[in-house]
């Protein structure tokens, strides 16, 4: 989301700062510091200061290079986002940026899982005719999620929902190969059904007064169309708890075939026991760079001359030999000639 953000909006700093070194650049504090330096006393988006600082010597050349090739890349994609449909632009984006890669390369047991978040997000966007259109829809749809006015659905895994309860719960993709998943039952084997059949238990028994369990007889994912059969966890539902609906259709369930949007209620025995405890948790939001140390505004081009003697940081003392705008061709007493930023400069 913050790929497609900074490339319909570049001046979004918050949303660069989160991907600038993910997947990971070797993009050092340090360098990230000068950006944010110069961007605060030039008062522009930090895209608009690695413009500029990259046309000069501030930075060393390897995150000099990095930073050139990742503006270039969000000026092809911009490009790109002309060109494609808001789909196409985030596999590319997802490939060409190397996240994808990235996921595939962790060894973590949530890799996989947010493979296939992305692969949703991809088809999601499929809905959308241009990426602006998208852009406002996950706003309006935030907004509505910070308003407290109106009452609201709770989404959530089924980890997350271990030790919570509301009245009503409704357990969707009850079908076979999604719950229990197929990859639970390939990489674990009986281990892993079992731990399907678990987390079964604690959405169900999630619900105090009404659980709805649905499943379809056909179910898009990733774009393509896949025939499904019920969960086997719906035949053990038992029955004197269960009301079933819907018509009958191409799947069959335990007690006859079922169409597309077959559905069945229950409610938890009294006498159920409740949950296993709290277990996932959500990811910590980033810290800002609280540790940055921002150096005070200096002087404009404007307030400097031709050879003038200044102090930089990073190369010492120096003499102006030409001014261009706000860069800088700085004689440097043991640097040498090099080309500077006004705002990096301090006069003597």
């Amino acid at each position: 989301m913050a790929y497609l953000r900074v490339i319909a909006q570049p001046d979004d700093d918050l949303a660069f700062q989160r991907i600038v070194n993910l997947p990971k650049r070797g993009l050092g504090q340090a360098t990230m510091q000068v950006v944010h330096m110069h961007a605060r006393a030039r008062g522009i988006s930090l895209i608009m200061a690695i413009r500029e600082l990259i046309t000069t010597d501030e930075l060393k050349s390897r995150p000099k290079k990095i930073l050139t090739d990742l503006m270039i890349d969000f000026d092809r994609w911009r490009v790109e986002s002309q060109n494609h449909t808001p789909a196409e632009l985030m596999d590319i984006v997802l490939n060409e940026s190397g996240y994808t890669e990235m996921w595939k390369l962790d060894k973590s047991i949530e890799a996989p899982g947010r493979i296939d978040n992305l692969k949703e997000l991809v088809v999601g966007l499929s809905e959308f005719e241009t990426l602006t259109s998208f852009l406002e829809h996950v706003s309006l749809v935030m907004e509505n999620e910070d308003s407290k006015s109106t009452d609201k659905i709770t989404v959530m895994t089924l980890h997350g929902a271990k030790g919570l309860e509301f009245d009503t719960v409704f357990l969707p993709g009850w079908e076979e190969g999604l719950f229990p998943h197929q990859r639970a039952l390939d990489e674990t084997g009986v281990q892993g059904l079992e731990e399907e059949r678990r987390l079964a238990y604690v959405g169900i028994t999630r619900a105090r007064k009404r659980a709805t369990v649905t499943f379809a007889a056909n179910r898009r994912i990733y774009g393509q169309w896949q025939s499904s059969l019920p969960s086997r966890f719906v035949d053990e539902l038992p029955d004197e708890h269960i009301e079933r609906a819907g018509e009958l259709g191409l799947s069959r369930g335990g007690s006859g075939g079922f169409a597309e949007d077959q559905h069945a209620f229950g409610s938890p025995s009294s006498g159920q026991k409740q949950g296993y405890g709290a277990g996932w948790k959500r990811a910590q939001n980033h810290k800002p760079q609280d540790d940055l140390v921002f150096a005070p505004a200096r002087i404009s081009a404007g307030g400097l001359s031709i050879g003038q003697r200044i102090f930089h940081q990073k190369f010492g003392y120096g003499r102006i030999q030409t001014l261009d705008g706000d860069k800088l061709d700085i004689e440097f007493e043991k640097a040498g000639l090099k080309k500077v930023m006004a705002s990096f400069v301090e006069t003597v």
